[in-house]
Parts: C-alpha cells; structure tokens; sequence
C-alpha cells in the first residue's frame, strides 16, 4: 500500500495505491472488474459485489477508483479522494 497526495485545478487529493502480486486480471476483463456481480470465481465463491460496491462508494465521496493489471503480474488499483481540511 501506498499514501501520497497530489493537486488537480487547485484541488488537493489523497491517493492510495493498493498492489498485489497476484495472477493479475487479462486484458479483456479489465473493463469488467468493476460491474456489479463480475467475478472471476466459481459458484458459491463469490458475488462479484466487493469491487462494484467500492466503487460506487468512492465516486459517492467524489474520487475516482482505477486499476492497472496483465495476465501474470498482479494488479494495482488507485483510489483518489479529494482531501478535505
């Protein structure tokens, strides 16, 4: 895990940057990995929930949830907030 900041128009904001070195997520998913009921996993391992409700969660707070992965080389997902005083 990873905090820093960095200022947008005159905004500052929070980033967070959230590594694994996991399997990573193929080039044909990423577009995917944040749609309400997605998963990779079979059935009864889970709902597909978790990503989409983080999701929904930052844009509420007004930030933005990215991630960057390939096939084999884990993945990063990068939380940005607006901070706030």
């Amino acid at each position: 895990i990873r905090i820093g900041s960095h200022t947008k128009r005159r905004t500052p904001w929070v980033r967070i940057a959230i590594e694994d070195a996991g399997c990573g997520i193929p080039d044909e998913l990423l577009n995917r990995v944040f749609d309400p009921f997605f998963t990779t996993k079979g059935e009864g391992e889970g709902t597909g929930l978790g990503l989409s409700i983080a999701y929904g969660i930052i844009e509420n707070h007004g930030g933005r949830i990215d991630v960057k992965s390939a096939a084999g080389e884990g993945a990063t997902f990068t939380i940005d907030l607006p901070a706030s005083s």
